[in-house]
């Protein structure tokens, strides 16, 4: 047989060979490397038998796929060591993810003292430098095997894996786990690993199965790398909107309020509101859109027109639900929800009036409080909570208008992420529906073709640089989402525009065309700035809490050196305030470089000091939060005038 390798360079062999046979034929060096292997442009493992014509990549560290292959082994290795350590723990899953592993265990909850002993158990397993070997079996055999094993979890995989599918094993030493791998040869390459954290998991990411233990780690091949991950850890952790906006008096939550239903602190409040005026100005003096403010309830009737009854009710808040199988309340009283999106109620405020061709496009926009049923499980400070402020619009169309409305649409998304400072730090999904999943949307096959293929020719006209998705539609229409990532690398939609060819028919939605007849219009559901929790957590870690002067809740912090010149500092206070900047005098009794360092470490813009010598000569002394932050002696009113511009413009600095 010929094997192709990656350079274009071929080997014959006479007879079949392993993947890393094969790469120690190339090199030893190679072989030591290695991860895994890549045969026909598919991930194989390094005990593959190749037995015909093929292209081989050998992939290591370096390779996507080698490096989750060498994480992958030691999650292996994390579960070998905590089976030593409690012979009780229930064994569930341990995959590689980005920068690094987990493992979910059916045990308590582990402290960081357990973590390092678990860690130090990992070292001698590593030590020891066991062979890793892999094995089939049948499936009656496996489940036998686990069920001897009592790992009652990985009996229930077993039993969910195709009557087909080969149900493969790896042992290292006295452990073997149910795996597809791929795996290293033995243990002892995973020198550099570090467990980072523990956390709660529900079994399947489903809130009605029990609450499993997740142990978090990374590992690398190098020591210098690992303690470049772990130094980078340490000072994300410093940008963590989860602890930074708590330490920041931002926001707070309590418990006998609930989960995911944040307390925002005046600070917070603040930003959210200079966020909300902005984008309410910019929609409706500059983008044409209406205004409409509607309730925050409704019946069920309204979600069944709708379909969200049907395809949403699980995610939302349901009032006195007594509803029975025909759908009809027992009691009598009307069934009432929460409102997890606001478009139908708007598509009342659009019928409430006739509408002619003239009078579109139609852009309805609504500061819209909703709330939504997330998992507990799934919560995390301000990036998923159940109760939640968006910047939400309904666009009603011609089809005329449709293509030019869409791009409007994206173009004010990308104005209000670039005015902010995150335009760089997103992109680009085209979410589709999943033609094997059909029953979970409206429409046919067809339907979603036509509007599919109008999407992705908008997009492409922009020249987006975008993904596509299949599966992460909303059940009415394909999407465009702006995704980021958070801190810790995991990715969230902060804002969507979406085409609806559906919801215009369902509420009879019409408009009167040229020649007189009714004609359904398209319709964009879309936001501009997304949702004001999710987006005020991510401008706390990117900038680590020191926003742009604009959106601090405090611009500016006079700081008199004595009691003797608090006249002065609210005469100075005075005149910010008249020019609409943001400002307070701190009138403690404390030392001026006290007041100072307390200043910086909020993070406020600009510390104003204010002694005998600004008193006399009618100015003031400036210093700005950056470490070399001293501005010196300035007229007063041109630092207001400079300090003005920088907010009017909404300036990043």
């Amino acid at each position: 047989m010929i094997i192709t390798l990656k350079d274009g360079s071929s080997k014959e062999y006479s007879e079949p060979m392993s993947v890393i046979d094969i790469a120690k034929d190339i090199s030893e060096g190679l072989a030591r490397m290695a991860c895994a292997g890549e045969v026909n442009g598919e991930v194989v493992d390094l005990r593959t038998v190749v037995s015909e014509d093929s292209t081989l990549n050998i992939l290591t560290f370096n390779d996507d796929a080698g490096k989750a292959a060498f994480r992958h082994t030691a999650s292996h290795i994390l579960a070998q060591a905590v089976k030593r350590l409690y012979p009780d723990a229930k064994c569930t899953i341990g995959p590689s993810i980005d920068e690094g592993f987990y493992y979910d265990f059916d045990m308590p909850s582990l402290s960081r003292e357990d973590l390092d002993k678990i860690e130090a158990e990992m070292k001698k397993i590593v030590k020891e430098g066991d062979e890793i070997t892999r094995f089939t079996l049948p499936r009656n055999e496996a489940i036998k095997l686990m069920e001897e094993k009592d790992e009652p979890y990985k009996v229930e995989l077993i039993n969910d894996l195709p009557e087909d599918a080969e149900i493969s094993f790896y042992t290292q030493g006295d452990f073997t786990d149910l795996c597809a791998g791929p795996h290293l040869m033995n243990t002892k390459a995973v020198k550099f690993f570090k467990l980072t954290s523990t956390s709660g998991a529900y079994w399947r990411g489903n809130s009605d199965n029990k609450m499993l233990t997740r142990i978090y780690g990374t590992a690398y091949t190098k020591k210098a790398d690992l303690e470049e991950r772990l130094e980078f850890l340490e000072n994300i952790k410093l940008r963590d909107h989860n602890k930074l906006g708590r330490d920041m008096q931002i926001f707070t939550t309590v418990d006998v309020i609930g989960q995911g239903l944040p307390l925002f602190m005046p600070k917070g409040t603040k930003i959210i509101q200079t966020l909300q005026r902005w984008i309410e100005d910019l929609e409706d003096y500059e983008w044409g859109y209406v205004r409409t403010r509607t309730p925050l309830m409704a019946k069920s009737d309204l979600y069944k027109i709708s379909d969200h009854w049907y395809h949403y009710k699980e995610g939302m808040f349901v009032l006195n639900d007594d509803e029975d199988e025909n759908g009809v309340s027992a009691s009598g009283n009307d069934i009432l929800a929460l409102r997890p999106m606001t478009c139908p109620f708007q598509y009342y405020v659009y019928k409430a009036t006739q509408k002619s061709y003239r009078d579109l496009p139609y852009r309805m926009g609504e500061t819209s409080t909703l709330f939504r049923n997330e998992d507990s499980g799934e919560m995390h400070g301000l990036t998923r909570v159940r109760q939640f402020t968006i910047s939400e619009g309904h666009l009603i169309c011609t089809p005329e208008q449709i293509a030019d409305e869409f791009k409007n649409c994206v173009k004010l998304a990308k104005y209000c992420l670039t005015t902010l400072g995150l335009e760089e730090d997103v992109t680009y999904r085209m979410s589709k529906w999943d033609p094997e999943n059909s029953d979970k949307y409206l429409g046919t096959a067809e339907e979603w073709d036509v509007v599919q293929n109008a999407m992705r020719e908008i997009l492409d006209e922009i020249g987006l640089d975008y993904v596509e998705a299949e599966g992460e539609a909303a059940f009415y229409g394909p999407k465009l989402d702006i995704q980021a990532k958070n801190v810790y690398g995991k990715e969230d939609t902060m804002i969507t525009i979406q085409l609806d060819m559906f919801l215009s028919e369902r509420f009879d939605m019409y408009y009167i065309d040229k020649n007189g007849e009714k004609k359904r219009p398209y319709i964009i559901h879309r936001t501009s700035i997304g949702c004001y929790e999710r987006t005020l957590a991510w401008l706390i870690e990117k900038y680590a809490g020191a926003f742009p002067a604009w959106l601090c809740p405090e611009q500016v912090r006079i700081l008199p050196i004595s009691e003797k010149f608090h006249d002065y500092a609210h005469e100075v206070e005075q005149k910010m305030k008249k020019a609409g900047i943001k400002v307070t005098v701190d009138e403690r009794s404390e030392k001026i470089g006290y007041k100072i360092r307390e200043a910086r470490l909020e993070k406020l813009p600009y510390m104003v000091i204010v002694g005998a010598k600004e008193a006399e000569e009618g100015n003031i002394s400036v210093r700005h939060r950056g470490e070399d932050g001293d501005m010196g002696s300035m007229d007063t009113d041109k630092f207001i005038a400079d300090l003005k511009e920088e907010i009017d413009t909404k300036a990043i600095k």
